[in-house]
């Protein structure tokens, strides 16, 4: 459940854009601010059900996108494969007694670890 909680997020924050604006506020209330389909209904005076139903269509139309473009499996194959890369730079340069290398490489450390932050 975490996992699928944390997935939705990330698609979320890729593809809220294409949601209505009440579909993009009730996911967000429901994954991110981890509010109940009771407290969502309260908040849009309208049935649990309705709050799930809402939440079901959005989901579908964020993962849809996801199977169609990939923008967030790609970004997380990236983040990944960077922090793999800022390691082995980071465990080479603890192998090296040359001042300039060593001064080189932790900058492209820094780079990398800045470019696969989310």
């Amino acid at each position: 459940m975490f996992e699928k909680n944390l997935n939705i997020s990330l698609l979320l924050d890729f593809y809220g854009d294409i949601l209505s604006e009440r579909q993009r506020d009730m996911l967000s209330m429901y994954y991110n601010e981890d509010c109940s389909l009771s407290e969502i209904a309260d908040a849009y005076d309208i049935s649990r059900q309705g709050v799930r139903s809402v939440l079901k269509k959005g989901e579908t139309i964020i993962t849809d996108m996801e199977n169609k473009l990939g923008l967030a499996a790609r970004f997380i194959k990236v983040r990944d494969k960077s922090a793999e890369i800022a390691s082995e730079l980071d465990l080479i340069n603890t192998k090296i007694n040359n001042d300039d290398i060593s001064s080189k490489i932790h900058s492209l450390i820094n780079e990398i670890k800045e470019m696969a932050e989310y």
